[in-house]
């Protein structure tokens, strides 16, 4: 996908000579092909160049870049895990790489508080497994857990499947460390849940995808570990259907309701068939829940069988399968997972991250489906997502036979009929995965006119030179 961004002035050798001094000549990366991981990224739907890849170890390293990059006027792209989905970690224009991945140390955990203190270059799985070696969990969970970062998480907002009990990235963080763009670093790293004191300046760094500064460190939110996880896989006919059992879910499970998934068939089927995954009911239905609680007490089986019973009575429930063993809770979620990896085979998809009111999700699927099937005739919607909280992953796949490229080239066509949908109903045209450059040029559509102006404001005054990951968001 070619992106029209401001552009890069080369960089001259003597100041690949000051960059590599920062970090150290095994830090700074310039063979094409060890710069290869580093502008492209898992889709393929981005491809940049760069010159020049920093890998700092410390925060002072980072700051020594950043300083010395405002004062040359050498544009920077930070980049974690590079799992990010709309392009706001590729260098598209030669921009000089600042790869945080050796800045992976957990500073400290405190067990009191119940917080971890994490560098950005942390992977969020290993996040996760720390705080279960100390019996406290941090419930952020992506399909990308396994390589995505603590920084990237941030940078982007992160939601995934728990933001329904537990809120997304900037609700788990009570403090981060920011260097900006002339090189100052910003202290943030407080334990403290009642901090009064002015701005609170946190959240202009969390969610502006390394536009206002690079995050080189968090304190996490730590939370008690659950004595019980119940999981269940649910067949139903509409998403209509799925709306009242989360009615009846958080009637009967209160604050244990942690994770409920719609799936449609269509996305079921991909991947069972592409992802080797193993159909969990004996029979086949348009759509289907995953819902998983989560409790300290021994009391999640007696909710989950309350809601899936009442379901049944009430003509909502079709079917249903609660796991019986932890294995068997991972192979519902595998199959939740890999429903987009599992999109490939079938050739080009279109995906978009929306978010409507919870109440206006079976509507919004409805139309959507309605109105990219007039616009391209058999093409296939496959929605699915966080029904808990409104955020629907609305992906459609190319008709069968038809040509990828020619489909692809359609993009922002099928996005501009999908997002004037998402717009009627007060909705977002990015829930979790961001701006970047795919919906840079939506966004001033889309977004209040003061506060794209104020955002503009912001940017001006803490990159006046235009250095920080430019041409990315605003």
């Amino acid at each position: 996908m070619n992106i029209a961004s401001p552009l890069v002035a080369p960089l001259s050798p003597e100041l690949i000579a000051r960059f590599t001094a920062i970090v150290g000549a095994r830090h700074a990366l310039t063979d094409p092909a060890e710069l290869e991981a580093y502008v492209t990224e898992e889709r393929n739907l981005y491809r940049g160049h760069s010159p020049l890849v920093l890998r700092p170890g410390s925060t002072a390293e980072v700051a020594a870049i950043c300083k010395l990059a405002h004062e040359a006027r050498v544009a920077l792209v930070p980049q974690g895990g590079n799992t990010g989905l709309v392009g706001g970690q590729t260098p598209l224009n030669g921009e000089v790489v600042i790869s945080l991945k050796r800045m992976d140390a957990i500073r400290e955990v405190d067990l009191a508080s119940n917080t971890m203190t994490a560098e950005a270059g942390v992977i969020l799985q290993t996040a996760q497994e720390k705080a279960a070696s100390v019996d406290r969990l941090f419930p952020l969970s992506l399909g990308a857990q396994g390589s995505c970062t603590i920084g990237g998480n941030l940078s982007t907002n992160a939601g995934g499947t728990a933001a329904l009990a537990y809120g997304l990235a900037r609700d788990m963080a009570l403090g981060v460390e920011v260097v900006l763009a002339d090189g100052r670093v910003m202290n943030l790293l407080s334990k403290l849940k009642k901090d009064n004191t002015g701005y609170d300046l946190r959240d202009l760094f969390i969610g502006a995808e390394g536009t206002l500064g690079i995050i080189t460190a968090a304190t996490l939110k730590l939370f008690p570990k659950p004595r019980a996880v119940e999981t269940a896989f649910v067949g139903l006919q509409s998403p209509d259907a799925a709306l009242k059992l989360l009615g009846i879910a958080r009637a009967e499970a209160a604050g244990s309701l942690t994770s409920f998934e719609l799936i449609a068939e269509i996305a079921l089927d991909f991947s069972v068939r592409h992802a080797h995954n193993r159909d969990p009911l004996q029979a086949r239905y348009p759509w289907y829940v995953l819902i998983e609680l989560s409790s300290m007490r021994d009391d999640a089986r007696g909710a989950l069988e309350a809601i899936l019973e009442r379901g049944l009575e009430d003509g909502i429930v079709d079917d249903a399968a609660i796991a019986a063993s932890l294995q068997q809770q991972e192979a519902f979620w595998k199959l939740r997972e890999e429903i987009s990896p599992a999109q490939k085979p079938e050739g080009g998809s279109i995906k978009h991250d929306v978010s409507v009111p919870v109440a206006a999700v079976p509507a919004f699927i409805d139309e959507a489906n309605a109105a990219v099937t007039r616009l391209m005739p058999g093409i296939r919607p496959v929605p699915f997502g966080h029904l808990g909280d409104g955020n629907i992953h609305y992906n459609v796949s190319q008709p069968v036979g038809a040509d990828k490229a020619e489909f692809l080239a359609r993009w922002h066509e099928v996005n501009s009929v999908v997002f004037a949908i998402v717009l009627r109903h007060g909705g977002s045209i990015s829930a979790e995965h961001g701006i970047g450059v795919m919906k840079r040029d939506e966004l001033p559509g889309v977004k209040d006119p003061t506060a794209m102006a104020l955002m503009r404001s912001i940017k001006q005054m803490l990159d006046p030179h235009g250095i920080m990951n430019p041409g990315k968001v605003v």
